[in-house]
């Protein structure tokens, strides 16, 4: 199991970007999938989860400017940020609970990082 991130990169302040996380390999099923980010020095947080059961949780600092969705036959996540400051500024990381074809319980795997700065 594999999940590849991707759309990170440079923008201004008031800029969007649209990361997105893809899942593959053996998998039954994917339960939650999540969005992190840790900017230096700091310690990782969480940025938004989606789960079918639950919906979708954003932190307070990310509330309203971005938005979680995933496309289940895709097996992806897609994390639209609009409205960038400056403090977004961080390493993100995507997270999945996933459940392989022939195993009892899910495991919790965790994509690459991808970098986002948000800078004039």
């Amino acid at each position: 199991v594999q999940l590849q991130a991707s759309g990170g990169g440079l923008v201004q302040p008031g800029g969007s970007l649209r990361l997105s996380c893809a899942a593959s390999g053996i998998i039954f099923s994917i339960g939650a999938m999540s969005w992190y980010r840790q900017a230096p020095e700091k310690q990782r947080e969480l940025v938004a989860r989606i789960t079918s059961r639950e919906g979708t949780t954003y932190a307070s600092s990310v509330k309203g400017r971005f938005t979680l969705s995933r496309d289940n036959t895709k097996r992806t996540a897609y994390l639209q940020m609009n409205s960038l400051k400056a403090e977004d500024t961080a390493t993100y990381y995507c997270n999945a609970e996933i459940l392989q074809h022939g195993m009892r319980y899910s495991e919790n795997y965790w994509g690459h990082g991808t970098l986002v700065t948000v800078s004039s």
